[in-house]
């Protein structure tokens, strides 16, 4: 496996059917058929466009990946009865959502009425093969209805970033949404886009488009130009754009000049009074009470232009908020908005009997909190259309810089729930990842089949299957091992915001800073972070000085990290012992496959040596704050040569990523962020530890004075 560079993991993003596939050994079961070269694959002679693309990508995917030639025939007249060894793609205008595959002994035929479900057919007939590992279709009527209603995604090979290659990709995971960030007119998080060609793009592969709003509108909705502002803003926007499905707002980037007395009335950069900072929340993260006026106002500029868009709003950044809070605002909320929200956040979590919520995205709590709960049930009571952020694409904050969260057995208990949550208050639209993207894994293949097919119910005989699909007969036990191990050690996960912003984020390229400060120029100590001068977000989310980040609801920094810190060894040495059951499984998996299982082994101890990163650096704030608080010489040079020994172990932490980095470039980079932990970035923090070295060597002079 050669060494790969930074973004060639988008060269292999852009392979839509894997080849050699097959298993040759393989015979066809009883309730199967299979398919061979003397099959051919028919369409109308009228065919619209997704037939013709869904038939062409069908016959790639048969050469490419089970090693058979087919040809794609018109028909001359309609079809009344299937000819014999036939795939046929007919339009069937009954079938408004999903599709149908019927499969005898002597052909196959999809039906839809959509171009996603057309599309869609296909796709699904693929899928069968490939847990078959062999082109054997199992005989019956197979009647696909998906359980959601949509099931959005940011693009995975960079953020706003939607070729076609990407779009098809996105088409195949399950999915039937893309999400932009836009910023203005033809304006997204890239600069320049031409909106209408993308949603026209995003539409011939059966893919609606939800835009994700970042333009300001920060004026109060009872003044008397609030219309017309609001009008220059979205009104104009959607005179121009057309085709939009979805229209997302979230309060953290809809800030309003709000009157209620219980905010700062300000931008939260902004709330500061004679350089007082005031203590209040700003008008992003409370519910206020005149912010359904807000949301009214614009949803009736905006359905002025463009009637059919529909709306929604996250009420993430109040998920804090106490329930008789929320209910107030549920109780008068927009009726034309769909509300969005998180499935884990805020769930309090008690570790030794102090408090430890959940402050942002993790797998490590599969199943909801009080907050979701309460509010999926108020809202469904006012008959609100619900949204869940299920993060189901795989990916999280846990650890920023990787393609997913290799813990399978917890994202069958989240589907679960989730599951329950659609049965219970009907939350069935899906934002299955933020902007850090997807990529494929065994993940979104799990999800792919739940949702897309409600008859896939046992999800571990599933997991099982995919095992043999990406690593063979022989090593499927291993992986099954390891992934239940990692699931395992992801229960002891530490979910707060200053390791989500530091140092989970991050990676092992996370810069360890003395916090004594010997200056001449009495600069601050947090450094910024060298990212891409292009990164949508870049150095701006992430936090060097490590530091508790305290909340009212959760115990202090100082009480929490002795606790968490057993927390995390107890993850590191289960993690350990799936990242050996990993490496093992690369030695038994079959040549075709070995570049899979090294890659899940260089993700493992990439996700292994962050453990390390967030141990070492509670360590060192620990060692740090004692140091500072030290009066005696002797006790003083003793904290030095703690944080010595953990720096020391750090700059190796930071050595052993490397070959992990270099074998899958997919690791160390985020969309928003760019790469924070490639070669370059590990290289970079072993130069800073190093410098800062220096530091405490002239710390221990001083000391000795």
């Amino acid at each position: 496996m050669k060494t790969e560079k930074n973004y060639d993991f988008i060269r292999r993003r852009e392979i839509i059917h894997r080849p050699r596939r097959r298993d040759f050994v393989r015979h066809p079961g009883t309730t199967e058929i299979e398919l061979d070269s003397s099959w051919r694959i028919t369409v109308p002679a009228n065919a619209v466009d997704c037939i013709l693309r869904a038939a062409r990508d069908f016959q790639d995917y048969l050469f490419t990946s089970m090693d058979i030639s087919v040809i794609i025939e018109k028909t001359k007249k309609n079809v009344s009865t299937l000819p014999d060894k036939t795939v046929l793609f007919a339009w069937d205008k009954t079938i408004t959502k999903g599709f149908v595959i019927e499969v005898s002994s002597g052909g196959i035929s999809l039906r839809a009425g959509t171009i996603r479900g057309i599309l869609q057919s296909s796709i699904y007939l693929e899928d069968m093969m490939n847990l078959a590992n062999a082109p054997f279709v199992i005989t019956g009527t197979h009647r696909i209805t998906p359980r959601l209603v949509c099931r959005e995604v940011h693009s995975g090979r960079g953020i706003d970033d939607f070729p076609d290659s990407e779009l098809n990709l996105i088409l195949h995971a399950g999915y039937d949404t893309i999400v932009v960030f836009v910023k203005g007119i033809d304006l997204t998080s890239r600069g320049y886009c031409d909106l209408n060609s993308l949603i026209e793009r995003a539409a011939a592969y059966g893919l609606d488009t939800a835009l994700y709003n970042y333009m300001e509108a920060y004026k109060h909705p009872d003044d008397p130009d609030a219309e017309a502002f609001y009008d220059d803003v979205f009104g104009e926007f959607f005179r121009h754009v057309h085709g939009v499905k979805y229209f997302s707002l979230c309060g953290e980037s809809l800030e309003f000049p709000s009157h209620d007395p219980a905010t700062t009335g300000k931008p939260f950069s902004q709330s500061i009074t004679d350089g007082i900072p005031d203590p209040r929340p700003s008008p992003g993260w409370y519910p206020c009470e005149d912010y359904p006026r807000y949301l009214r106002l614009i949803e009736q500029v905006i359905h002025r232009a463009a009637p059919d868009v529909q709306l929604s709003f996250s009420s993430y950044n109040w998920g804090y908020a106490p329930f008789e809070l929320r209910k107030k605002f549920l109780a008068v909320y927009p009726e034309h908005y769909v509300l969005r929200m998180p499935f884990e956040n805020f769930k309090m979590i008690k570790r030794n009997g102090l408090s430890c919520p959940i402050m942002d995205y993790t797998i490590s709590q599969p199943e909801p909190g009080y907050y979701f709960e309460s509010e999926a049930e108020e809202a469904h009571r006012h008959g609100i259309p619900l949204e869940v952020i299920s993060n189901t694409a795989g990916a999280t904050w846990d650890f920023g810089t990787i393609p997913y969260v290799p813990a399978p057995y917890l994202w069958i208990r989240r589907l679960r729930a989730l599951n329950f949550a659609l049965e219970k208050w009907k939350v069935n639209r899906y934002y299955e990842t933020h902007h850090y993207g997807w990529q494929p894994n065994v993940v979104t293949e799990l999800c792919k089949r739940y949702f897309v097919n409600p008859q896939n119910n046992d999800l571990e005989d599933l997991l099982d299957k995919l095992a043999v699909v990406d690593y063979g007969r022989e090593a499927a036990p291993y992986i099954l091992k390891t992934w239940q191990l990692w699931s395992d050690a992801m229960e002891h996960y530490v979910a707060s915001n200053e390791d989500q912003y530091g140092p989970w984020r991050v990676g092992p390229a996370y810069p360890f800073i003395f916090q004594p400060n010997i200056t001449r120029t009495m600069g601050g100590k947090e450094i910024r972070f060298p990212t891409s001068s292009h990164a949508h977000f870049g150095y701006r989310i992430i936090k060097t000085l490590y530091q508790p980040y305290e909340n009212e609801n959760q115990s202090p920094g100082p009480m929490r990290y002795p606790v968490e810190l057993k927390e995390l060894a107890m993850m590191l040495a289960i993690w350990n012992d799936g990242l050996k059951t990993a490496e093992t499984a690369i030695s038994v998996t079959p040549r075709a496959k070995r570049d899979n299982a090294k890659r899940l082994a260089a993700l493992g101890r990439f996700i292994r040596n962050s453990i390390i990163t967030v141990i070492h650096i509670k360590e060192w704030w620990l060692a740090n704050v004692a140091l500072l608080g030290t009066p005696e010489r002797q006790p003083a040079l003793h904290h030095l040569d703690k944080l010595e020994k953990i720096a020391s172990a750090e700059i190796d932490n930071a050595r052993d990523t490397i070959p992990a980095v270099e074998c899958d470039s997919r690791l160390g980079w985020e969309p928003s962020m760019e790469y924070v932990c490639d070669k370059w970035h590990l290289e970079w923090k072993i130069r800073q530890v190093k410098s800062m070295l220096t530091e405490i060597e002239t710390y221990r002079k001083i000391i000795k004075l």
